[in-house]
C-alpha cells in the first residue's frame, strides 16, 4: 500500500496535536471503505509535482544570462571623453610660444650688423603676417583702401564751383585767343616771285559753287566776275573769309586776285573763292603747304546738300501722318 503525502502531513498534524496514534487505526478499519483509491487516478498533485514553479523557476535564473548584458562593458569602448582628448585645442594654442620665437628674431636681428638681411627678415615677417587669417569686420569693407579719390571740386560750395567754371572759361578763352594771333600772323618763310609778268592759277570749290582764280603781282585788289570784291560779297564776314589765306602769307597788299564763279550761293561762292586762293599759292610757293594745310585753307568742304527722296517733300521732311 502506498503512503500518500496527505497521510503523513495528517500523522505529523496529529503529533503535533497531542493525539495519540490510536487514530490510525480508525482509518485502519475504514480501509476497506476508504475509496480514495478511485481518487488515485486524480492525485492531481501529483500532476503539480512538475509544476512546483520552483523547479521552473531554476532554469529561469536569467540573472545569470544577464550577466553577458552587462552592458557597462560595451559601453567602455564608448566613453567618448577619449574622443574629446584630441580637442583639446590649448595644444592648438602652442603656437603661441612664437613670442618667444619673434624675440629670438629680434636678437638675430640686434647681431645681424647688415642692414639687408635686416631688411630680409622684415620683409619675412610681413609674409608671415599676410599669411594670418583674415578677421572679418564688423561693417563689410571698413577695412578696405579706397583706390579712387574723388576730386576736391566735388566738395566744393556752390560759390567755389561757379569761382572755378569761370577760370576754365577764361583759360579757354585764353587759349582760343593765342590760336586766333597764331593764324593771323603771317608766314615769315613765304618766298613767292613777283616778277612782272607772274601769273598762278588754281581752282577752288564749295557746294556747287566753283571759283577759277588768278593770282598775280599787284597792289591787293579783288575783281570777282568784273565786280570789286565789297560789290559782289557785301557781307564783311564774307569779305573776311575770303581774305585769310593772303593775310597768312603776308601778301594781302602785294598781288591782286582775278575770279570767274559760277554755281551756288554767296557764302559757297566765298568759301570756293578762298579754297582756290589758297591752292594758287601752293603753286606760287609750295612750301606754304603745311601751314596753310594746319589752318584748313587747302581742305575741300565736303558739305553739301542732300538730295530729296521720293515720298518726301526734302531730304527728310515728311508730310503731315493721318491716323485716320
Amino acid at each position: 500500500m502506498t503512503e500518500r503525502p496527505e497521510d503523513e502531513q495528517r500523522d505529523e498534524e496529529q503529533e503535533g496535536a497531542g493525539q495519540e496514534p490510536a487514530a490510525e487505526s480508525e482509518p485502519a478499519v475504514e480501509e476497506p471503505a476508504a475509496e480514495p483509491v478511485a481518487e488515485e487516478p486524480a492525485p492531481e498533485p501529483v500532476a503539480e509535482e512538475p509544476t512546483p514553479e520552483p523547479a521552473a523557476e531554476e532554469p529561469a535564473p536569467e540573472p545569470v544570462a544577464e550577466e553577458p548584458t552587462p552592458e557597462p562593458v560595451a559601453e567602455e569602448p564608448t566613453p567618448e571623453p577619449v574622443a574629446e582628448e584630441p580637442t583639446p585645442e590649448p595644444v592648438a594654442e602652442e603656437p603661441a610660444p612664437e613670442e618667444p620665437v619673434a624675440e629670438e628674431r629680434e636678437v638675430v636681428v640686434e647681431a645681424v650688423q647688415s642692414p639687408a638681411q635686416v631688411e630680409e627678415l622684415v620683409e619675412d615677417e610681413e609674409e608671415l603676417e599676410e599669411l594670418a587669417p583674415r578677421v572679418r569686420p564688423e561693417i563689410p569693407g571698413a577695412d578696405l583702401i579706397p583706390d579712387i579719390v574723388p576730386e576736391g571740386e566735388q566738395f566744393l560750395d556752390a560759390e567755389a564751383q561757379a569761382a572755378a567754371e569761370a577760370e576754365a572759361e577764361a583759360m579757354a578763352a585764353a587759349r582760343e585767343r593765342e590760336e586766333a594771333e597764331e593764324e593771323a600772323r603771317p608766314i615769315a618763310d613765304a618766298a613767292i616771285d613777283l616778277a612782272a609778268g607772274a601769273r598762278y592759277t588754281a581752282t577752288g570749290k564749295r557746294k556747287t559753287a566753283v571759283a577759277r582764280v588768278i593770282i598775280k603781282p599787284g597792289s591787293g585788289t579783288y575783281v570777282i566776275n568784273g565786280k570789286t570784291l565789297e560789290a559782289f560779297f557785301p557781307r564783311e564776314t564774307l569779305q573776311r573769309i575770303i581774305r585769310q589765306p593772303l593775310e597768312t602769307v603776308g601778301y594781302e597788299s602785294r598781288m591782286d586776285v582775278v575770279a570767274r564763279m559760277h554755281g551756288g550761293g554767296v557764302a559757297a561762292q566765298a568759301g570756293a573763292l578762298r579754297h582756290g586762293i589758297s591752292r594758287a599759292l601752293i603753286v606760287a610757293d609750295p612750301n606754304l603747304r603745311g601751314e596753310l594745310k594746319r589752318r584748313g585753307f587747302l581742305t575741300r568742304d565736303p558739305r553739301v546738300k542732300e538730295r530729296k527722296k521720293a515720298g518726301l517733300k526734302k531730304a527728310r521732311k515728311r508730310p503731315q501722318f493721318s491716323k485716320r
